[in-house]
């Protein structure tokens, strides 16, 4: 379902360039600035040099021109190398602020299309080789500059000293041309497999206590290590490239010197040129032979290119659309699905082009009730919570909050009116105040202490060192109370609708008694959905709604589904198979009853 997206943007450089414009000029200028002195030196030198060799009194004024000549390149030299890493410095946060937000824009569905390591290593590292391309191209003037001027100048010192250069000029740049398209090539390879790499070591980090427990730690160690080997070879590669390049030229530019020093010194003979002229000639031959900055320049903008192309599939996300409705109306989060069905990566039917999460889903929710939402492992409960808050939307069908279209409204007004807890939180913010706190606004001291009470978190943080201060890094946490600490925050931020997502699974059986009093007395404010894996919040729940492969298998209050023996063999059996799901190990065998 996709409505009015706005449009998609790319991280080109020109659009980049257009965010501080008056840095880039002036770097920009700097750059010009010392190139023109620079190609300015050798024909005041050489002026200087005859008229020292014509036995005249000393040329004071040619020698202060000279000196001004080198302390102005020195000058903007320095001036580009500040103007152009502040400028990169400020381009790259805006660049990582800017992709950043389109991927929390997006649905996640189409973000997470992405693996999390490779888009880490995208909104880092990415975002910097892009973010200096302006930089390097506004200061790469210089680069092209110098050795065109130099040609110039040779040509108006003798022109058979410029053809002597110019016979080599093709070399020189095919040097350049093959230098740069493999230099690209190579980086895009080595930011693969840095992607990939990080990748695998996000996947080992997240389920570090199943590695542990499996005592695979090893085997996930060569794992995330593998693509080292390749890694190594695309930077072998690289410096292959730079090295031959650098070969080739230490071979041709001092040929090409010295085929203009033979040249200049048979026109010196031959009285066509002087001596000054032949020292400006060696200088201007210098200038144009040393590509080393047009090199690396080159260099630079084919890592900047290939990074930009793996930033562009982030820009062009399209945001999550709506018809900008207003506020919602006054209600307590009546919810509706209208025949929702939801695949993985393709259609809704589950052929071909993807599997079926969930199908044909019909269902009211009253507004102020309470609904458990129940099954087996895969049954879609997960996916269900995403679609009823719109982290996710439907392939087909529509869901209603309060009689709106979830997809008519605005996001942003849309967020204060869920509040979502989860089995793993992320913990946000740099202390524990913070981070229950954090949310669509931030929740007063007042109301995130009245939210921790709620949760039970507020006993284990006044055994903290600071409280609330505590910082959370220095909070050793339980799973139990990171989920604690996830609740409080869906406390803080009280909405229409509260979505709990297995978000009680780590509590133990007095710390849940506690908290589903807590979501209770909720009752007629609040609409809350709880992902439910215990007998004991199915139990509670004002309707019960059990799922089945992604579709309905019934709904109704808990005592009436429970004289159906398959319901109750799914909370006999959904244990043993999320642990058989996390370890890999072969799941024990159902018995008569929970096989039917």
């Amino acid at each position: 379902m996709r409505l009015n997206p706005r449009p998609a943007t790319a991280s080109g450089t020109r659009r980049l360039a257009r965010r501080h414009p008056a840095a880039l000029l002036a770097l920009f200028l700097c750059s010009t600035g010392g190139a023109l002195a620079a190609l300015a030196l050798p024909a005041a030198l050489g002026h200087t040099v005859d008229g020292l060799i014509d036995g005249g009194p000393v040329p004071w004024s040619g020698l202060l021109l000279c000196a001004v000549l080198t302390l102005a390149e020195t000058g903007f030299d320095a001036g580009a190398a500040v103007l152009g890493t502040s400028t990169t410095a400020r381009l790259t946060a805006h660049l990582r602020t800017r992709t950043t937000a389109r991927v929390l824009a997006a649905e996640p569905r189409d973000a997470l299309a992405v693996p999390t390591g490779d888009l880490t290593a995208r909104l880092t590292a990415r975002t910097a080789d892009a973010a200096a391309a302006p930089v390097t191209a506004a200061g790469a003037v210089a680069g092209v500059l110098l050795p065109l001027g130099a040609v110039t100048g040779l040509l108006l010192i003798d022109p058979w000293t410029a053809a002597a250069f110019l016979l080599g000029a093709p070399l020189l740049v095919a040097l350049l041309h093959t230098f740069t398209r493999r230099t690209a090539d190579a980086g895009a390879d080595y930011q693969r497999a840095q992607s990939v790499i990080a990748h695998r070591l996000t996947e080992a980090l997240d389920g570090a206590d199943t590695i542990r427990a499996a005592r695979t730690g090893a085997r996930e160690y060569r794992r995330i290590l593998e693509p080292l080997g390749a890694l190594a070879d695309h930077g072998r590669r690289t410096w292959t490239v730079y090295g031959r390049a650098a070969g080739q030229s230490a071979l041709l530019l001092p040929l090409l010197m010295l085929l203009v020093l033979a040249v200049g010194g048979l026109r010196l003979h031959a009285g066509a040129i002087g001596v000054g002229d032949l020292v400006a000639a060696s200088r201007y031959a210098a200038l144009a032979v040393g590509i080393g900055a047009l090199t690396g320049a080159l260099g630079a903008l084919a890592r900047s290119r290939a990074a930009a192309r793996t930033l562009d599939p982030l820009l062009t996300l399209a945001p999550l659309p709506h018809e900008g409705l207003g506020p919602l109306p006054g209600g307590p989060g009546h919810l509706e699905f209208r025949d929702v069905g939801v695949a993985q990566d393709g259609g809704p039917d589950g052929g071909p082009d993807g599997k079926p999460l969930l199908t044909e889903v019909h269902l009211t929710v009253p507004g102020g009730t309470s609904l458990a939402v129940v099954g087996r492992s895969g049954s879609g409960k997960s996916v269900f919570a995403a679609v009823a808050g719109r982290l996710l939307d439907p392939d087909t069908g529509t869901v209603l909050l309060d009689g709106v279209p979830l997809t008519a409204m605005d996001p942003a007004l849309l967020r204060p009116e869920i509040a979502y807890a989860f089995a793993r939180p992320a913990l946000p913010g740099t202390t524990v105040e913070d981070t229950i706190a954090f949310g669509a606004w931030t929740a007063d001291p007042e109301a995130v202490r009245a939210a921790a009470r709620a949760a039970r978190a507020d006993g284990f943080i006044g055994l903290l060192p600071y409280g609330y201060a505590t910082p959370l890094t220095d909070a050793p946490l339980s799973g139990g109370e990171r989920q604690r600490l996830g609740l409080a925050r869906a406390f803080a931020h009280p909405g229409r609708l509260l979505i709990l997502d297995d978000a009680l699974s780590g509590l133990d059986t007095v710390t849940e008694h506690h908290v589903r009093r807590a979501l209770d007395e909720r009752a007629g404010r609040c609409t809350r959905v709880i992902v439910a894996h215990r007998l004991s919040s199915a139990a509670r729940a004002d309707r019960v709604l059990w799922l089945e492969d992604g579709r309905v298998r019934a709904t109704g209050p808990h005592e009436e589904l429970w004289a159906d023996p398959e319901y109750r063999a799914v909370f006999r059996t959904e244990v043993a198979e999320v642990e058989a799901a996390e370890t890999g190990a072969v799941p024990p065998p159902r018995t008569e009853v929970e096989a039917r």
